[in-house]
């Protein structure tokens, strides 16, 4: 059988150069397609076929021209036979290729970048989480492409509660998260469920970037926008997606939030914050330390090590949605991150950073939220 390579599916992402047997069995070099309209590239998902029992090479050959080469080095691909459980792939980096190497036991088997979070999940989670007790969904609008962008609520406390993810579509961890933080919400039997949604009303957006998730881009929408450097004026034709939640922010306002995201290059989780705002007050200051201090010590999975440069007085880039939103709203704001890579305070070799380890790392953020919701 003629081996086959193709990612004409959601979130899908790779273009094929050549497929070529070898004595050894067969290896194919292919390249990461960029993000329509834009320089950004390094999500990649693919089906290899008809390859049982070969020894296979894969070899992403535009690595070093990608949207950022410092992740490659001690990264691992994912890969899959059945969809649901991604394991680490042999991979290795050098001279701006990544290779990727192994002898599938079946004639389909899936390649990504992160384990991927379907759009068909997405749509399940949110019909799954608009039946629970409780839960109001809301249709905010649509996006360019012409998808839903999805808004859930829970809870009738006075707290204003923002929890938002998938920005940047191809950091695919981040909606896992979410899967974690709604299981835990919906939870009727759990006491930090029950006291969240008794002090504050919960806002989540699990999805922010329908349309970059369904192309198969690693960090922008269908017009090729990052969005998250428009929360500053976004508009209809470039950001509806920053738009409407912004909007519907302003309606609620906002006393915490928390934007989730993935990096590449950093083997941890770490939280970033909204230091350099022109406002900022000791009190926002003192409760974004608490929480991130809280949360180290409540997982082995997250830590303070390791994480972004600080922001001088006056220097916050208000275009992105942390700064933006902890300026305008005076709110306890941040970014948090999980790696591509894995914890490497705490490795897994099987399956590095996974949905698993992400849908936990969601419910222990709630966890310490309820610790502290009363003085938000």
């Amino acid at each position: 059988m003629t081996i086959s390579i193709s990612s004409g599916f959601d979130s899908g992402n790779i273009r094929v150069l050549s497929i070529t047997d070898t004595p050894a069995g067969v290896r194919a070099e292919l390249e990461i397609v960029h993000d329509h309209q834009s320089d950004f590239y390094q999500w990649f998902h693919f089906r290899l076929a008809n390859a049982a029992g070969r020894e296979v090479e894969l070899a992403i050959v535009n690595g070093a021209g990608s949207a950022y080469p410092d992740g490659w080095p001690g990264y691992s691909a994912r890969a899959s036979e059945d969809r649901e459980n991604w394991y680490l792939a042999d991979t290795s980096y050098a001279n701006g290729t990544l290779t990727i190497r192994l002898t599938p036991d079946s004639n389909a088997v899936w390649l990504a970048y992160f384990a991927p979070y379907s759009m068909e999940r997405h749509h399940d989670l949110i019909a799954w989480a608009a039946s629970q007790p409780g839960v109001v969904h809301r249709e905010l609008g649509l996006t360019l492409d012409g998808q839903p962008l999805d808004l859930l609520t829970i809870g009738d406390g006075p707290k204003q509660v923002w929890l938002y993810a998938r920005q940047h579509p191809g950091e695919s961890m981040a909606e896992w998260w979410m899967e974690g933080a709604l299981e835990r919400l919906c939870d009727e039997q759990d006491a930090v469920a029950r006291l969240l949604r008794q002090k504050a009303t919960i806002h989540l957006v699990p999805n922010m970037n329908p349309d970059g998730s369904r192309r198969g881009h690693l960090r922008t929408n269908a017009a090729g926008v990052n969005l998250n450097r428009e929360w500053h004026e976004p508009t209809a034709d470039r950001s509806p997606e920053v738009l409407l939640v912004r909007n519907a922010m302003d309606a609620t306002g906002v006393d915490f939030a928390m934007d989730v995201h993935g990096d590449e290059a950093i083997a941890a989780v770490f939280i970033a914050g909204f230091d350099g705002i022109p406002s900022i007050t000791e009190k926002q200051t003192a409760l974004y330390h608490r929480y991130r201090d809280t949360l180290a010590s409540r997982t082995p999975d997250f830590q303070t090590r390791l994480g972004y440069p600080v922001a001088t007085a006056g220097k916050a880039n208000l275009s992105m949605s942390t700064n933006q939103v902890a300026e305008r709203f005076g709110a306890v704001a941040m970014t948090l991150e999980m790696p591509f890579k894995d914890n490497d305070d705490l490795p897994d070799a099987d399956y590095g950073w996974s949905p698993a380890r992400s849908i936990q790392l969601g419910k222990d953020c709630l966890a310490v939220l309820a610790e502290m919701i009363d003085e938000i």
